[in-house]
């Protein structure tokens, strides 16, 4: 299996060299096009000039041509590839290249048939006859001999050959700097993902401690490491929390279990009477037991996937008065305060599963709120939100515990006894429940002033 940095070198410098040579290709062709027209145009002006050159040699008043000027002419014309016969008004012949010097024309016309042969180019000579005119009468004919529809002299093969060379050069260095940018772009490219997979690995091996240090200047690869380091920490996060709950639950079951224990081995053992009020507080280790196993088994059927709620149209302060009813003995005990304000607010809710999420954050309230304290909810909406806020003048929640408060089996304070604390699962509860409606709960706190907890949900489910 190829590596990432060969694969993308290798698919860089293909990418490159193809576009060099079809640039290439593509320039030789349109060089060579566009030469070939510039020829073609060259050679129809300069047989239009020996046209006017012969026609200038012609003396109107005399009715006779100037035949030194004329050799001259025909010459020129001929070591530049034109054979140029010369006829007067009669048709009769004034002066032929081919009669003059055949050994010459023969000698210039294979080396232009030869030329243009090397060159791949499909052509032959021809014969164009153009009419001389002074002041509007024919005075004579010039038929001109040459290689079409183009040909090129010897500095014309020179120019191409050495264009030719230049384009190839120049896709010889293109090339090297291709294979050279490739390696090193595939290189930049492959070794932040390279590390990225080697800190993957690391993780998968339970090192959450490591971190990819973002800085390539790619947007997606700095992307891709803010992602790893944000997935290394949650996952550090998630096995602290983890331990943590291992260590709570077996504390949880530790204590009434080993209370109970000593209680009953005292009294199996003769040292203890079973009296009504010991067996009520075996009792009630029992009981303490069986509601943290209810609320464990609670909290695992609401994080179950396939939690079904049963959801209708339901007021949500109906259902905040409904349960502050119910804890009303609570509430006098402590003698709190509570109020609560708003308008009716219908959203799409579990009513049972809805109460119990205001059971507990009411709870926890009336739990850690002082004597003679106060508590308020208010119920409000936007437009597509049903909101609860529930708030109390209790003792708070440190800024550093504020983002943990809703994990399994945490407490804020670690030597709160069960009576006061809890075990910790009401607000995991409360979380699943909520994300379950589709919702969000947040809590704000600061240490002893109070705290406040807003719930919402969609109106609309």
């Amino acid at each position: 299996m190829k590596s990432l940095r060969k694969q993308l070198s290798l698919s860089i410098l293909l990418t490159l060299l193809i576009t060099i040579g079809l640039i290439g290709l593509l320039s030789n062709w349109i060089m060579n096009r566009e030469f070939e027209k510039y020829i073609t145009q060259l050679g129809q002006e300069r047989r239009e000039n020996i046209v006017g050159d012969l026609s200038r040699q012609y003396d109107g008043f005399k009715r006779s041509w100037k035949l030194d000027y004329v050799h001259a002419i025909g010459m020129n014309a001929l070591y530049d590839g034109y054979i140029v016969k010369l006829y007067d008004a009669g048709g009769n012949m004034v002066w032929d290249a081919e009669n003059h010097d055949m050994s010459l024309c023969g000698q210039i016309m294979n080396e232009i048939s030869e030329r243009m042969e090397e060159r791949g180019t499909e052509g032959g000579f021809v014969d164009h006859t153009y009419e001389i005119r002074q002041n509007g009468k024919r005075v004579g004919a010039v038929s001109i001999k040459y290689y079409g529809p183009f040909f090129m002299n010897e500095a014309d093969f020179n120019f191409i050959n050495v264009m030719n060379t230049v384009l190839l050069v120049i896709g010889i260095l293109s090339s090297a700097c291709s294979v050279v940018v490739g390696c090193l772009l595939a290189r930049r490219i492959s070794r932040p993902v390279t590390k990225t997979a080697y800190i993957a690995k690391q993780i998968s091996k339970g090192n959450y401690n490591i971190r990819f240090e973002p800085g390539t200047k790619i947007r997606e690869l700095d992307d891709l490491a803010d992602a790893i380091n944000h997935l290394s920490h949650a996952l550090g996060n998630q096995e602290k929390l983890r331990k943590q709950m291992t260590a709570d639950v077996a504390h949880e079951l530790r204590t009434p279990l080993t209370a109970l224990g000593s209680h009953l081995e005292a009294m199996i053992e003769g040292l203890w009477d079973p009296t009504p009020k010991r067996l009520k507080s075996c009792h009630e280790e029992v009981k303490r037991l069986g509601t943290l196993v209810e609320d464990l088994g609670q909290l695992a059927k609401i994080e179950d996937e396939n939690l079904v709620l049963n959801k209708t149209r339901t007021d949500l302060l109906e259902i905040v008065r409904t349960v502050s009813d119910t804890m009303k003995g609570e509430i006098s005990k402590k003698n709190l305060t509570i109020s609560i304000g708003g308008s009716p607010v219908f959203a799409q809710a579990d009513k049972n599963r809805f109460s119990q999420v205001i059971a507990n954050l009411l709870s926890n309230a009336v739990k850690y709120t002082p004597e003679g304290g106060v508590i308020g909810i208010v119920v409000s909406e936007t437009d597509r939100l049903g909101i609860v806020k529930i708030m109390d003048s209790g003792i708070g929640i440190s800024e550093k515990e504020l983002p943990f408060i809703f994990e399994r089996f945490y407490r804020t304070d670690k030597s709160r006894n069960r009576k006061s604390g809890g075990a910790g699962i009401g607000l995991a509860i409360v979380k699943s429940i909520v994300e379950a409606h589709g919702g969000t709960v947040t809590a704000e706190s600061v240490e002893e002033q109070g705290s406040s907890f807003t719930v919402s949900i969609p109106k609309e489910g």
